[in-house]
């Protein structure tokens, strides 16, 4: 037996109606038309009231509590249509008379319905607690697989029924929930409906971010925090914040949407409920920490930037899940917290090339890279990582309001094909490296000799170049950039290379007012004077350090073998006398390659 006009084509008509059968071709009169609607609205109300007081709470109360949604599901499509006939049946009445007596019953009868469909209600948001889960709403919702109403599951399989964990108890729960609401709302009971709905949703929510280790700090907290307290936070903020929003947002949007699709303002109203808060209160975390002077500091820089780019990566997601108007404080806030954190970082970078500058250390003694030089060049990379929060914070940076170079400076052939926010972070990074470089300058005046102050700076540019090549910097800087500074370590080389081995060089050049004896004395003099001198000094990288020797080899040795082929036989050490030849190209090739290690060996060392 069914519920409305149209579904029930095989009842018999009462004798009433037969009495008042009109053919098709005559018309009826306006009062055959009332008693005839009349007829079928008592019928409704008749069938309504059958099945709402067989399912009445009150007639329950010493009976256990069985969902009709679980017992049984046809029973239940014919509860929510008796529910629909009656709401029918009352608009009918209103109209007819407001005093009816049939629209007193069909009040009554419908408060007894709403009861039952509320506790229903109730019932399957909190058995399915894990059926809704936000991952699984998400997951059902990318296959396309939720089912539009109750009415798509006429029969639940075995295997459904026997494992309430299957993938598609999340649809039945979900297609029972829209089936009520629908009913509750067309029914006027909407608000009902969404006072359960946000007491259950909203408490998973909650729980779920707890769980997340989400709490509420503000700047006095977090002012107050040790450093490791607070890292700790961060790193739980960034799991969370990805969790949250792409799975949990998300799926109460897709579960909020669904079970309330027939108004949109319903929906609406019902997410922003049981989201506001908790979304408001996650993303003010990044934003607090920007306001606190925990961020003024390099180490903290970097967490800083993590959740600047968290947010970023996320924003598309939070712009679709909060779109609501009612909810802009929630897009609002996030991009607070970017403004915030992209404020903070560029202070900080001001200061950072504040500090190159008034840094007062001496140059190393042993001409090696400097600690400075590790310092920032180790941030620069660190920097580089993050290349893409970093575009959008420097992307109103202009090269010529900051520094007193030409923009050709920081140009690179590949330039054209790189995006204006990666040039202003090419040019923000070459801006600060050259800050480097000069106090690197300033730093090899300070040595009494000149030879180790080039040593210095081609160990110190070299190092700058090897870091840069090795990482995302290599990228943003281009190869021009790396190709002109090598040549300036060559140069750097070259110089150190004439400087501290000019006596040794300059002694084998042919000069007739010098004689033979005279050019070899004057070799060795030269030659141990400046490997004494620089026996402390080092060259970090074995690569240079390897280039290095060759050069030297080829200049000075090679110079020395053709003199001392030439010259050894007729000043070859003689008997008791002291021989005017000493060294054998060898010799001087094992001197050189003991040179500019940490710490000098011992194998040659004895012989000065």
């Amino acid at each position: 037996m069914k519920g409305s006009l149209f579904s029930r084509p095989s009842s018999p008509l009462p004798e009433s109606h037969h009495n008042n059968y009109v053919s098709p071709s005559s018309t009826p009169s306006r009062m055959q038309l009332r008693t005839f609607s009349e007829t079928l609205m008592e019928e409704n109300i008749d069938f309504a009231e059958k099945i709402i007081k067989k399912w009445d709470l009150d007639s329950m109360q010493h009976r256990k509590f069985i969902s009709l949604f679980e017992h049984d599901r046809d029973e239940a499509k014919r509860f929510l249509e008796s529910v629909s006939d009656l709401q029918k049946a009352m608009h009918f009445y209103v109209k007819l008379n407001t005093n009816s007596e049939k629209l007193t019953r069909a009040q009554k009868l419908m408060k007894l319905a709403i009861k039952r469909l509320e506790k229903e209600f109730y019932t399957i948001l909190s058995s399915n607690r894990k059926n809704l889960d936000s991952e699984s709403v998400s997951y059902r919702s990318s296959q396309a697989s939720t089912r539009s109403s109750i009415s798509d599951t006429d029969e639940v399989s075995d295997e459904d029924e026997g494992t309430s964990t299957t993938p598609h108890a999340s649809d039945v729960a979900m297609a029972d929930l829209k089936s009520i609401a629908d009913s509750m709302i067309g029914s006027g009971y909407a608000r009902e409906s969404l006072k359960i709905y946000k007491i259950i949703r909203k408490s998973i929510i909650d729980e779920t971010l707890y769980y997340l280790h989400v709490e509420s700090s503000s700047v006095s907290s977090i002012q107050k925090m040790d450093w490791q307290v607070l890292d700790q936070k961060i790193k739980n903020w960034l799991h969370a914040v990805k969790v949250a929003v792409k799975t949990l947002f998300c799926g109460e949007r897709i579960l909020c949407d669904f079970v309330f699709s027939s108004s949109e303002k319903l929906a609406e109203s019902c997410f922003a409920e049981i989201s506001r808060d908790a979304a408001v209160n996650l993303i003010s975390f990044p934003h607090n920490f920007a306001k606190s002077k925990k961020i003024l500091s390099l180490e903290k820089m970097f967490r800083g930037l993590d959740m600047y780019e968290a947010i970023s990566d996320l924003w598309p997601d939070i712009e679709s899940i909060f779109g609501y108007e009612s909810l802009s404080v929630v897009r609002c806030e996030a991009v607070a917290a970017q403004l915030k954190l992209a404020e903070a970082v560029r202070l900080m970078l001001n200061q950072f090339e504040a500090a190159i500058q008034k840094d007062s250390s001496n140059a190393t003694s042993k001409g090696g890279v400097h600690p400075l030089t590790r310092y920032v060049m180790n941030f620069l990379i660190f920097l580089g990582d993050y290349s893409g929060a970093i575009s959008d914070i420097l992307m109103d940076w202009t090269v010529s309001a900051q520094t007193p170079l030409p923009v050709s400076y920081f140009s690179s052939p590949t330039s054209g094909s790189v995006d204006p926010a990666s040039e202003a972070v090419t040019a923000r990074l070459a801006w600060m490296i050259l800050v480097l470089i000069c106090k690197l300058d300033g730093k090899a005046e300070r040595y009494d000799d000149a030879a180790q102050s080039y040593l210095f700076l081609a160990n110190n540019l070299n190092y700058i170049i090897s870091k840069i090549r090795t990482s995302t910097l290599g990228i943003l800087m281009g190869p021009d950039w790396i190709w002109k500074h090598e040549a300036k370590v060559k140069n750097y080389v070259s110089k150190y290379e004439r400087m501290g081995w000019s006596k040794a060089m300059t002694s084998l050049v042919d000069d007739p007012t010098v004689d033979i004896p005279e050019r070899f004395r004057r070799f060795y003099a030269g030659f141990e004077e400046s490997y004494r001198k620089q026996t402390s000094w080092v060259i970090s990288d074995p690569k240079l350090r390897d280039e290095v020797k060759i050069s030297l080899s080829k200049k000075i040795v090679g110079s020395y073998r053709e003199f001392y082929q030439k010259y050894r036989g007729n000043y070859a050490r003689g008997f008791g006398a002291e021989s005017i030849v000493r060294y054998a190209p060898e010799d001087l090739d094992n001197y050189l390659s003991d040179m500019f290690f940490a710490a000098t060996t011992g194998s040659t060392s004895g012989t000065y």
